[in-house]
């Protein structure tokens, strides 16, 4: 990847990559997943490939701010069952990676978030019907968690866009709100320091990537302070309607570009 491209941004476009820095910010300690919106806004003003490897220190700068928000509300037993699964998905999208050219990882960008938009309606639909929180030790639990995890790893290797995925299965398992964001925390900590690796070896990540980062970081913070502010106050419903439309029309927009 030739991030000479990342200095061309224009004002606008460093505006909206700060919107969405903060919008990762406010995910991370507000809504898990509603960073698909981010995602999109990324992928729009840079190059696919190249927002995929901008995104992640952001992603992770939240993930830090949201560990230390939650940190005791995580559910270890539960991560655990996730990660073996979740590395073998991290390892298909990286080989995805390789094989894959810019308009084919922008298309599967866009595929993936019209993917995770039906996940999430599917999600909202059978809310009523999820597990116990226990249930996760039956067989069927564990098969169920090695499907989401590989999903996860796949999806948040190729696109960062595991948050969705996550969180239908933590919904799905009878997660309540302060355990549902101290597990996805812990979880993507986890799983986007282990990414560092493969996406500096694709070229997704160098020296003026991350300068682009250290300047984007700066406006996660207020996000998750706002996000840390509003958990208990947002009307839950109505934003996760307005994040599924924006993800649907930033999925389109880079299936038509």
């Amino acid at each position: 990847m030739n991030t000479m491209t990342l200095w061309d941004i224009s004002l606008w476009g460093f505006a909206a990559l700060a919107a969405a820095a903060m919008l990762v910010g406010f995910s991370k300690t507000a809504v898990s997943g509603a960073n698909t919106v981010s995602l999109a806004i990324f992928a729009a003003v840079l190059p696919a490939r190249a927002s995929t490897g901008v995104l992640l220190p952001v992603l992770i700068v939240g993930d830090v701010l949201a560990v230390l928000t939650y940190r005791q509300h995580a559910h270890w037993p539960t991560l655990w069952r996730l990660f073996p699964a979740v590395a073998g998905g991290v390892v298909l999208g990286t080989l995805f990676l390789v094989w894959a050219d810019d308009a084919v990882v922008r298309t599967s960008i866009g595929a993936i978030l019209l993917l995770m938009a039906a996940v999430t309606i599917w999600r909202r639909r059978s809310a009523g019907q999820q597990d116990e929180p226990g249930s996760v030790t039956t067989r069927a639990g564990r098969i169920k968690a090695r499907s989401y995890g590989v999903l996860g790893g796949f999806t948040t290797m190729v696109a960062n866009a595991g948050g969705p995925v996550l969180s239908m299965y933590l919904l799905s398992a009878g997660f309540r709100k302060l355990g549902f964001l101290g597990t996805s925390a812990f979880f993507f900590l986890i799983v986007n320091v282990s990414k560092v690796p493969f996406s500096a070896g694709l070229g997704l990540i160098d020296g003026r990537s991350l300068l682009l980062d250290a300047a984007l970081a700066v406006f996660v913070v207020p996000g998750a302070v706002i996000g840390r502010w509003a958990v208990n106050r947002i009307d839950q419903r109505l934003f996760e309607h307005l994040v599924i439309a924006a993800t649907v029309l930033g999925a389109i927009q880079l299936l038509l570009r």
